[in-house]
């Protein structure tokens, strides 16, 4: 839970900068860009640590499903922040993918960790 909180003010600190360096501009696209994905990977690795500690083994299947229900996810959010909320296109989406590759690289990283601190001693 703790590396959850970490990258929320990580996300949460950029996309302040990124106001800033635009003036306001654009405050809301960033904001719906960074929402989507930093939810996706918050709670896709407090599912995995979760299985994790209950079995390590079950973090392969986890994450299987969790691919699933993000897909239908993403497309949701990414469908209804363009035409439903009419966002501006170029920035959300520009947020989107940096946040989005962003946060699943801090992820991948997170799950390295993981299984390399936990790794049986030879």
């Amino acid at each position: 839970m703790r590396m959850v909180a970490w990258i929320i003010l990580t996300s949460v600190a950029c996309w302040l900068a990124a106001v800033a360096l635009l003036r306001g501009a654009m405050a809301a696209e960033l904001l719906l860009g960074m929402a989507g994905p930093l939810a996706a990977v918050a709670v896709s690795w407090i599912v995995t640590e979760a299985a994790f500690k209950r079995d390590p083994a079950s973090v392969t299947s986890t994450m299987t499903m969790a691919f699933g229900a993000k897909v239908v996810f993403f497309g949701a959010y990414v469908a209804g922040a363009l035409r439903l909320l009419h966002v501006e296109p170029r920035p959300f989406v520009v947020s989107f993918v940096c946040y989005f590759v962003a946060l699943y690289i801090a992820e991948a990283v997170l799950l390295r960790r993981l299984f390399s601190d936990h790794r049986p001693a030879s």
